[in-house]
């Protein structure tokens, strides 16, 4: 068992037009982190909507050493986000979560509990078990959350109950371990993630969480994510 004090949380947020959800984000980062050492790295992909001017003044007010911001040029997909981001990460623990409030910074101190209490690798957020859920969809994006779910256990049985979830808190060595064999692009970067973390024996575990819909902004979740979706659960099929 690893004692909390000697962890240190590097919590990548990748950001693209969230400047109206940043700082309340920073804000409950700290209200629910208050004795636990983490810094937030923000890696913003060229927002146009002045994320990174907000970022700035937060750094001003909480300190650049515990706000990093990391831009890159210009929109370049997730899986590549978390890889920059991991670049500048200090903690030897990597909590990975999205920036538009959909994922609640109250359910971190059970991510860090779960992990000290099981010496779990990975520890992901689950929406499909007792005590989780989701708010603010309507049913048809209930409908094809869900049955993308069933229809990857069915064919891939991870272990896992949620596999598109992006909330996660990972070892710093694992998550560099699993990223560096993954291939996918956007949303089903997300379940090969799981998918060989479970693969290569690592020690998942899971928290109950309510996904919320995002606040501010719109959902970047379409048509043409969904045909990526299915063709990447065909490749996971192959060739894991």
């Amino acid at each position: 068992m690893e004692e909390k004090s000697k962890n240190k949380f590097s919590i990548i947020v990748p950001t693209y037009n969230e400047r109206l959800n940043i700082a309340l984000l920073v804000y409950l980062v700290f209200k629910h982190l208050r004795d636990v050492d983490f810094e937030i790295i923000v890696v913003d992909d060229g927002s146009p909507d002045g994320t990174q001017e907000v970022v700035k003044q937060l750094q001003q007010l909480y300190g650049e050493d515990r706000i990093l911001l990391r831009p890159r040029p210009r929109k370049l997909g997730l899986g590549t986000a978390y890889v920059h981001g991991l670049k500048h990460a200090s903690g030897n623990f990597v909590v990975i979560m999205d920036a538009d409030l959909s994922h609640h910074p109250k359910y971190l101190p059970s991510f860090i509990k779960k992990q000290l209490e099981t010496g779990a690798d990975m520890v992901t957020g689950t929406r499909y078990v007792k005590g989780g859920g989701v708010h603010g969809w309507n049913l048809m994006r209930k409908l094809t959350s869900r049955g993308a779910n069933v229809l990857a256990h069915t064919l891939l049985w991870p272990g896992v109950s949620d596999l598109t979830g992006s909330f996660r808190l990972y070892r710093k060595s694992v998550l560099e371990d699993v990223i560096s064999s993954c291939v996918s692009k956007g949303y089903v970067f997300q379940m090969e993630m799981i998918v060989r973390a479970s693969r290569k024996g690592y020690h998942i575990e899971e928290v109950p969480i309510t996904f919320v819909d995002r606040v501010f902004g719109s959902s970047k979740l379409g048509g043409s994510e969904i045909v990526e979706y299915l063709k990447g659960l065909a490749y996971l099929l192959v060739t894991t």
